[in-house]
């Protein structure tokens, strides 16, 4: 049963077969809330005596079907920690070039941000939902995985419904013909950045600036409320050790303020890198993940300000413009930062925690162990 405000995750949840049909899309105050509440009761029973459990439902058709409705959306970022996070469990292959290869070829046909007063997703379930949207992507969609409901969920889809064209889009009349999430590689993310380029100003997707680098949010909040900082609006302000360990949490940290000086000259985006999370409902031309993080030695931790940082979101590209030697000396002198939690739950987490680009799950917990296969020692 999905409930609350983060439409990405209830819409991988559904498009995976995790949920009853439409469980996604209802609004807690809708009448037909607290039926889908029952039926789920009912059926989440059935399922015991059917054996029905999540190694059938999480397949590699499934997770990709995920992953389509997911960029259908214009998900947030943290689809792909939490999405690459489910497949490991399961011990389905999806990384993020799957995820780059989806927002290369599936459009953005969902256009659910708030209009006045209105709930976010009211006008969604209002046009179908997730299952109108899932039956308008067509062939994208593989109606053989089976869901909860013990059938494929192609025939669940049968009968849905697009009540209006403007908020479900029809494919050839997208919001965005792609672009919902990109990978960047290079030498400041040699296993991956992520970013939405729908949501970045156009004319930043390409860009070279001079980097202005914090090692904390503290750092870095301070500068940006500055009226005096030395910052220029094709500039890239940088805030790093906000990853899964140096956060530690990887906490929402990512879609970086921009200094009140540039507010004043009216500057409404700028490129921020840091190896943090955002917030779904964040925007702006930002690049998260940044992997392998700084608190583990990632080329971010290597970066200073006043380095050159080019930006190519159709190359998919990310590097700073520093020479190999410079770079060797700068590793050279690299000291990792003290721990944390030197002992307890935070150190058995820094020890075992996977990099942004592993779905930042324990090392122990994946892939599920077969037959004969004993769970790791954690410590």
């Amino acid at each position: 049963m999905t409930m609350g405000t983060a439409s990405t995750m209830t819409a991988i949840a559904e498009a995976m077969g995790l949920t009853l049909p439409g469980a996604s899309s209802i609004p807690a105050m809708d009448a037909n809330h607290a039926r889908m509440a029952a039926g789920c009761g009912r059926r989440i029973v059935d399922m015991v005596w059917e054996n029905l459990t999540p190694d059938a439902l999480v397949t590699p058709a499934s997770v990709r079907n995920a992953g389509v409705t997911a960029m259908a959306m214009g998900c947030s970022t943290n689809a792909v920690i939490h999405l690459i996070a489910m497949a490991r469990r399961a011990g389905v292959t999806f990384g993020l070039d799957d995820f780059d290869a989806l927002g290369r070829d599936v459009p953005v046909i969902a256009n659910i941000r708030p209009s006045g007063d209105r709930y976010l997703m009211e006008d969604f379930y209002l046009a179908g939902g997730l299952r109108a949207l899932m039956a308008r992507l067509g062939a994208r969609i593989d109606p053989s995985p089976i869901t909860v409901t013990g059938r494929p969920i192609g025939e669940t889809l049968t009968d849905a419904q697009v009540h209006d064209d403007d908020v479900i889009r029809p494919l050839d009349n997208p919001i965005y013909p792609e672009g919902a999430l990109a990978v960047l590689r290079g030498n400041l993310a040699p296993d991956g950045a992520v970013m939405k380029p729908c949501a970045c100003a156009p004319h930043l997707l390409v860009n070279e600036g001079r980097a202005l680098v914090f090692d904390s949010y503290p750092e870095m909040k301070a500068a940006t409320d500055d009226p005096d900082l030395d910052v220029e609006p094709n500039d890239v302000l940088v805030l790093r050790n906000a990853g899964p360990i140096g956060g530690p949490g990887m906490p929402e940290w990512g879609m970086l303020p921009i200094p009140i000086k540039l507010i004043r000259q009216g500057v409404r985006d700028m490129v921020r890198l840091s190896d943090a999370r955002m917030s779904g409902t964040s925007y702006g031309a930002c690049i998260l993940h940044c992997a392998p993080e700084a608190a583990v030695g990632g080329p971010l931790a290597l970066l200073r300000t006043g380095d050159r940082v080019a930006v190519d979101v159709p190359g998919r590209r990310l590097d700073m413009l520093v020479d190999e030697a410079e770079l060797a000396r700068r590793r050279a002198e690299w000291v990792a930062p003290a721990p944390h939690h030197p002992r307890g739950y935070g150190a058995i987490f820094a020890r075992h925690v996977t990099q942004a680009d592993q779905g930042c799950d324990f090392d122990v917990l994946a892939p599920v162990p077969g037959p004969g296969i004993p769970e790791p020692d954690i410590f």
